[in-house]
């Protein structure tokens, strides 16, 4: 390879350097409020971005989906407690999808 073509590779390979680097993933917490009854979540993402206006979605362990909630402008979103096992999912379309299992929840 030339020093011109090396010239030429080097900002292209550094562009895609950085944006691999800049690449965010989806987070999500969730735990119970109101003695059980309410379900809570907080989304975001890896670089501390708040995930506003993406579909929560809660489903059953048989994966019927029970209800779909949409986060509000603080990134926040609220359902009630179903009265079996579930799990949450917050699926930006980009990354992974993330879960949050009932056995992984607290109460706040």
């Amino acid at each position: 390879m030339n020093k011109k073509s090396l010239l030429c590779a080097l900002p292209a390979s550094l562009m895609l350097f950085s944006a691999s680097s800049a690449a965010h993933f989806g987070l999500m917490e969730c735990w119970f409020e109101q003695d059980r009854s309410e379900i809570h979540c907080k989304t975001g993402w890896t670089d501390g971005g708040q995930a506003s206006n993406y579909d929560i979605k809660l489903f059953d362990y048989d994966d019927n989906l029970l209800a779909i909630e949409r986060t509000d402008s603080e990134s926040h979103v609220t359902f009630p407690a179903p009265g079996g096992d579930f799990y949450l999912v917050f699926d930006p379309g980009h990354e992974s999808p993330v879960e949050v299992d009932v056995v992984e929840m607290k109460d706040r």
